[in-house]
């Protein structure tokens, strides 16, 4: 059982502000609540994330007693109110209609009634209201016994909300491993009916759930639900079809779980490193052969890295985010020994990038604690790897084309080359001779080899002959 936090507790977490705004209603006729999430997480002694409060004067009223305000959906009753740093979401006491989009309501209509509006809320934990003038809770669907229970729990008929808000599901277990709760057993069984709803949900939308579970303090919790329940499935099937395949004896799970384990290693404010962890093994399944009691997974990273891209392009990642992840996952699969030559180490660099080295080791780190196995907890050669890095870059400062003593320009004005891919080509080429020997990055001398280097490219990229006769 959750011990609640009492009422002295919420009435002195909630800001001067939120308590200026229920006083300003309350002085204009009207009665404003504290509701939602927001009275939810300092029940159970969590910190706000929003502040959402609920109030009998229409909106239009609400604009007219605060002038800093923004309207962001007056027709379902919203208004943004604004006060120094913190902005208070106020929305006026409503029933709903039908929701044949399954996501808004097709009528609204404004009540003078909180226990008609917190009829309509989605799970008991959420439908609950707090006055902070009389400090008293409006509680009609046993939200607090649910609360102390652990238990997340549909107000009135399970499947009635989900086809109201199909990603009322994903909000449903995204919530209950938030909190470490349990899923009453009807509220569960209604995810496994109306799974296939989520296919009506943009995409979007079900991205913005995704990201509030990554943050959690272990996501497994709830992507195991979503696995168990069927809605894993709809939105990211590459990660549920890793359930059940086996690997070799440097794991203790198999691909599903393991991956899952590896995203709970992962830094929880790093999402770039949380999605490539796991998103880095879905190739293993396209992979995987037996040859007698090996088990392999030749070049995995590769199939894992199409995987991902499809996902997040999907799931309408940003490109840049995309990109980022795409490239760890493709470049996870190296293995550093002692007898790297400082070449070595500078072509690791420059194939990884310097920029993106941080967040492979973190990945990398990840991927090992993952496995399951006492004797992988550690990896000390990313330690000395990261140790021979530093000191490879502390001395020396050519990784990529940029570094080098010379330019396309220098070309083009030093040899007379026209731009096109032939500079490029012999850019690349002199940087892998000046990662072997970084003494070579010296302007004349990069200058002569790039002669000796430009019949080679040229004839690489002949020069199309404009068509005279039109």
């Amino acid at each position: 059982m959750n011990r609640l936090h009492p009422i002295d507790a919420i009435d002195r977490a909630i800001p001067d502000g939120g308590r200026r705004l229920a006083e300003r209603i309350a002085e204009a006729g009207g009665r404003a609540y504290l509701v939602g999430g927001s009275l939810r997480d300092l029940l159970v002694g969590g910190t706000a994330k929003d502040w959402d409060f609920a109030t009998d004067l229409p909106p239009e009223r609400i604009r007219a007693l605060f002038p800093r305000s923004v309207d962001v959906g007056a027709r379902f009753g919203t208004i943004l109110v604004v006060d120094r740093t913190i902005t208070y979401e106020v929305t006026t006491l409503r029933e709903e209609g039908l929701y044949s989009d399954a996501r808004h309501p097709d009528s609204v209509t404004f009540t003078a009634s909180v226990e008609s509006d917190l009829r309509r809320r989605d799970f008991t934990i959420n439908a609950m209201a707090y006055d902070p003038i009389d400090r008293t809770i409006v509680d009609p669907h046993g939200g607090r016994r649910d609360l102390e229970a652990g238990i997340v729990r549909c107000v009135g008929r399970a499947e009635d909300r989900y086809r109201e808000d199909a990603l009322r599901m994903l909000r449903c277990v995204r919530i209950a491993g938030q909190l470490d709760f349990e899923i009453e057993e009807e509220t569960y069984r209604a995810l496994v009916r109306c799974a296939p709803m989520l296919d009506r949900i943009a995409k979007e939308r079900i991205r913005e759930e995704l990201d509030r579970i990554l943050v959690q303090p272990r996501p497994s919790i709830a992507l195991e639900r979503l696995f168990e329940t069927g809605l894993l499935e709809r939105f990211l099937p590459e990660l549920a079809d890793c359930y059940g395949v086996g690997q070799n004896r440097f794991h203790a799970f198999d691909v599903f779980y393991h991956s899952l384990h590896a995203i709970d290693q992962a830094p929880r404010e790093n999402r770039v490193v949380r999605l490539a962890a796991l998103f880095h093994d879905l190739g293993k399944v396209d992979t995987r052969r037996e040859d007698g009691d090996a088990v392999t997974f030749y070049n995995h990273q590769s199939w894992s890295a199409r995987k991902g891209d499809a996902i997040l392009r999907r799931l309408r990642y940003p490109n840049e985010e995309r990109e980022r992840v795409v490239h760890l996952i493709r470049q996870h699969m190296f293995h550093y020994n002692e007898e790297w030559t400082d070449a070595a180490i500078r072509r690791f660099i420059r194939g990884v990038g310097p920029d993106h080295l941080a967040d492979l080791f973190r990945m990398r780190r990840a991927d090992t604690l993952g496995n399951g196995l006492r004797r992988t907890a550690h990896s000390p050669e990313i330690d000395e790897l990261a140790e021979r890095i530093e000191e490879v870059m502390a001395r020396e400062n050519a990784f990529s084309v940029r570094d080098l003593a010379i330019d396309g320009h220098d070309l083009m004005t030093e040899l007379g080359m026209r731009e096109g891919p032939a500079i490029g080509r012999i850019l690349d080429s002199l940087l892998d001779e000046v990662l072997e020997d970084p003494e070579r990055n010296e302007r004349s001398a990069l200058l002569r080899r790039a002669e000796e280097l430009r019949p080679e490219a040229e004839a690489a990229f002949p020069r199309r002959r404009r068509n005279e006769g039109g």
